[in-house]
């Protein structure tokens, strides 16, 4: 048992060093060069989605070098059985999304504009001057997006960090630990893992108080929240693929809150409307907190994680 636990954890050490060194690498002399010199959003764009392909990469060099081969590696849909999880990675963040947004307006009604004035506002410093019905329609359009094409189009970036974060460090913190310190340390982990992009303004922006570990904090924070969810998909599935599902759901969705905003200028990401914010994200944290509650009791009953099949394999194993 020992010796197992021994294994187990130079392979967290080594998946997690591969992860930070090329992560850092790129996100603090390429990706920071680009920013510092003002280059493109573009680039810059593509070099971010380019870096969410890090973790699952460095899940093929960690079970390569560690001789682990691919056996039940967590990336197989595993679909029997399991439907509803996929379901729920779909659409609950949609809807804890829109619940969080209407807590944020339910206590701060005067920042709630029915005529979309934040958006009016991006696209007037776009240069584009649309007239309201048209900016109504195209915010309804892009609702209509983001809950149905959200997911399908993202997942292509979110599973190169849902196979690394959920589809391998948190089945190996698991290992080692109870439920409830395997979602601290990964979602501690996850959160540290964007800090230089937060340092340039991810998420939080730039200039608030405490700049910017405050951010780093906050980030951490909600990366906890989430990964509870995400964990909690992949672990009743033995797969992903719903936790990728739900990551893209989210990325493309979790900005709406902020277009009903009157302006920029009330804009805070630490508080809301986004689900980044303390009560726009306040029904990710509740959901979280029965989340626990739930993957607790089934820990104390076994039930914690879907049974291994042995089929799922993306390979024959190693020697």
């Amino acid at each position: 048992m020992e010796k197992n636990k021994s294994g187990t954890r130079r392979r967290i050490l080594i998946y997690l060093g591969l992860t930070f060194v090329i992560t850092y690498l790129l996100e603090i002399f390429v990706i920071g060069s680009l920013v510092s010199n003002m280059q493109s959003s573009p680039a810059v764009s593509i070099l971010v989605s380019a870096m969410m392909f890090i973790p699952a990469v460095c899940v093929l060099l960690t079970r390569l070098i560690t001789k682990e081969g691919f056996r039940d590696a967590w990336i197989l849909p595993n679909f029997r059985g399991h439907i509803r999880y996929y379901v729920i990675g779909w659409f609950l963040p949609v809807i804890l999304t829109v619940l969080g947004s209407v807590v944020y307006f339910l206590i701060y009604p005067e920042r709630f504009d029915p005529n979309l004035g934040y958006m009016m506002e991006t696209y007037q410093a776009m240069g584009i001057d649309l007239p309201l019905e048209a900016i109504k329609t195209n915010m309804l359009v892009q609702i209509g997006i983001g809950v149905v094409l959200g997911p399908i189009v993202n997942i292509f970036t979110c599973i190169g960090e849902e196979w690394g974060w959920r589809g391998y460090l948190v089945p190996k913190l698991s290992e080692r630990f109870r439920i409830l310190p395997t979602l601290l340390i990964s979602g501690v982990i996850w959160g540290l893992w964007h800090a230089p992009l937060t340092a340039m303004g991810h998420n939080y922006g730039f200039g608030y108080t405490g700049y910017p570990f405050t951010g780093i904090l906050a980030m951490c924070g909600f990366c906890i929240i989430m990964g509870t969810l995400l964990s909690f998909l992949s672990l009743k599935t033995r797969s992903c693929l719903p936790a990728a599902i739900a990551h893209g759901s989210l990325n493309g969705f979790a900005s709406i809150g902020i277009y009903f905003l009157t302006g920029s200028d009330v804009y805070n990401p630490f508080i809301g409307p986004a689900p980044t914010g303390i009560i726009g994200g306040s029904a990710f944290i509740l959901t979280a907190v029965i989340l626990v509650v739930i993957m607790m009791r089934h820990e104390k009953k076994n039930r914690l994680i879907a049974v291994a099949k042995e089929r799922q394999s993306i390979g024959a194993p190693m020697p």
